[in-house]
C-alpha cells in the first residue's frame, strides 16, 4: 500500500510529466511553423515520451493501492525567438524535472518505500539521458550560431529520431 505522502508527490509529479508533454508539443507546433520539421518531430516523440513518463507513475500508484488524482496543467509558451532558445529551455525543464525527481527519492528513502525507490531509480538513470541529450543539442545549436546550412542539417539529423 502507498502512504498518503508519497501517493500525493507522485501525482504531483504526474502533474509534471504532463506539462512536459504538452510543453514539447508546443515546441513542435512552433518548430512546424517555422519550417523544421525534423525538430518538431523530436519535440513530438519527446512529448510522447514524457506522457509514457506520467502513466509510470499512473500505474505504480494504482498497483500499490493508491488512487491517482490528475490536476489541472499550466498553459505552455507558444513561441520561441530561435531553435537556440527553445532547446536551452527544454535544458532547463529536463534539470527542473531531474530535481523533482531527485525530491521524490528523498522523500521514498525518508518513508522508507522500496517499491518507490526502485521505479525512482529508472527515472534518475532515465534523467540523466535526458540532460545529456538536450545540452548536447543545445551545445551543437551553440556552435551553429545563425550559419542557415548548419541549422537545416540539425534539422534533419533531429527528424531521424525514432
Amino acid at each position: 500500500m502507498i502512504k498518503d505522502k508519497m501517493q500525493k508527490a507522485m501525482n504531483e509529479q504526474i502533474k509534471h510529466e504532463q506539462e512536459s508533454a504538452y510543453l514539447y508539443l508546443s515546441m513542435a507546433a512552433w518548430f512546424g511553423s517555422e519550417g523544421l520539421e525534423g525538430m518538431a518531430k523530436w519535440m513530438q516523440a519527446q512529448a510522447a515520451e514524457e506522457q509514457a513518463h506520467a502513466m509510470k507513475f499512473f500505474h505504480h500508484i494504482e498497483e500499490r493501492g493508491g488512487r491517482v488524482e490528475l490536476a489541472g496543467l499550466s498553459k505552455p509558451k507558444a513561441e520561441w525567438k530561435s531553435p537556440l532558445e527553445a532547446f536551452t529551455e527544454a535544458d532547463k525543464h529536463e534539470q527542473f524535472i531531474s530535481g523533482k525527481i531527485n525530491d521524490l527519492m528523498e522523500l521514498a528513502i525518508a518513508e522508507k518505500d522500496h517499491a518507490a525507490k526502485s521505479l525512482l531509480q529508472w527515472f534518475v538513470d532515465e534523467q540523466v539521458e535526458e540532460e545529456a541529450t538536450t545540452s548536447a543539442i543545445v551545445q551543437k545549436l551553440e556552435r551553429a550560431g545563425s550559419a542557415g546550412h548548419a541549422l537545416l542539417m540539425m534539422d534533419r539529423m533531429l527528424g531521424a529520431r525514432e
